[in-house]
């Protein structure tokens, strides 16, 4: 009967990277991109943070099915 951190960090990492990838969509155009070659930063770490926490909390649903 632990606590397993995965899930909160999962919750977290899923929520920062939903705001900072529609961040980057809604952005898209904007002129601030210009000097990273056209590169949406925003919406790439987006993207990497949602994936890092689905898979956290894929992780934790995995450990917890196979508790008794």
């Amino acid at each position: 009967m632990g606590l397993d951190i995965r899930i909160p960090l999962g919750l977290v990492f899923v929520i920062l990277g939903v705001i900072m990838g529609g961040y980057g969509v809604f952005t898209w155009d904007n002129a601030m991109y210009a000097y990273l070659s056209g590169l949406n930063i925003n919406f790439i770490w987006g993207l990497v943070m949602l994936g890092f926490g689905v898979l956290m909390l894929a992780l934790a649903r995995n450990k917890q099915g196979g508790e008794r």
